[in-house]
């Protein structure tokens, strides 16, 4: 028989059929965590099987749910002590008037990043990417994918497309800190204008999610940006993913 998760956190029945249960239970218990009303003093949530009682559901649903917070951040599992939830990171905010660099934007509110899994290469570029960069197919394109961490949890998964008559793999020195905008903010023969940047909410790919210790089909914001130069040249093709609750941006409107 089919699980009812009636839970006596909050007396109502989880009833959404298109979503899964431990999913629902998962948002339950970060309900609960937000509300302050589920932790204790120390940020330890109840056991396992206290949670199983008060939500109605096996256990395995809700080590399910928890697996599916943890993997967030939104809580820590700590074996043979408890689960305990996570002191959260600090946000990154910006506005959308200036470009910066998300390493730029976490120095200054003090928030320690570090660049991992980086892979960078050569080699011709894909129909659209050749299409965004305004190149004949095939030209020779730098490819640098990486994710940006922030504490012990992935918050960004970064892609740019460079055209090698900008940008060498070897340029990028060693090690590589994550950021490409900024080496190109650094070149010496560029002088740069504005960045095209279409904003959306996408589900994570099986790539993108494994990177970001997600679920595939979890809810990202996505930038896709163009690079262009005071003369009109696309020099970089960029496609970025946020974790949803580690960056916030804002953007300032004027009356006319």
């Amino acid at each position: 028989p089919s699980e009812k998760a009636s839970g006596q956190f909050g007396r109502h029945k989880m009833v959404r059929k298109n979503i899964p249960l431990a999913r629902q239970v998962a948002q339950e218990i970060l309900s609960g965590i937000e509300a302050n009303n589920l932790a204790r003093e120390n940020g330890a949530l109840p056991s396992e099987a206290e949670l199983s009682q008060r939500f109605d559901v096996s256990r395995a649903t809700i080590r399910d749910a928890l697996a599916q917070l943890e993997q967030k951040g939104v809580i820590v599992r700590r074996h043979g002590v408890g689960t305990f939830v996570s002191q959260p990171l600090p946000v990154i905010e910006s506005g959308l008037e200036e470009l910066e660099s998300l390493e730029t934007m976490a120095r200054r509110i003090g928030l320690a990043t570090r660049c991992c899994d980086a892979v960078i290469g050569e080699r011709p570029a894909l129909p659209v990417e050749a299409e965004r960069l305004q190149l004949a197919p095939d030209t020779q394109v730098l490819a640098v994918t990486r994710v940006i961490v922030a504490g012990e949890r992935p918050v960004a998964y970064l892609v740019d497309i460079v055209p090698t008559t900008i940008l060498r793999k070897q340029d990028l020195g060693e090690p590589f800190g994550g950021s490409v905008l900024d080496v190109l903010i650094q070149h010496g023969e560029l002088s740069l204008s504005h960045s095209r940047t279409d904003i959306v909410v996408e589900q994570a790919d099986q790539v993108v999610a494994h990177k970001l210790h997600l679920r595939r089909g979890e809810a990202l914001l996505k930038l896709e940006a163009q690079l262009v130069t005071r003369d009109g040249r696309v020099v970089d093709y960029s496609h970025s993913y946020f974790v949803p609750g580690y960056l916030r941006f804002h953007v300032i409107r004027r009356v006319s």
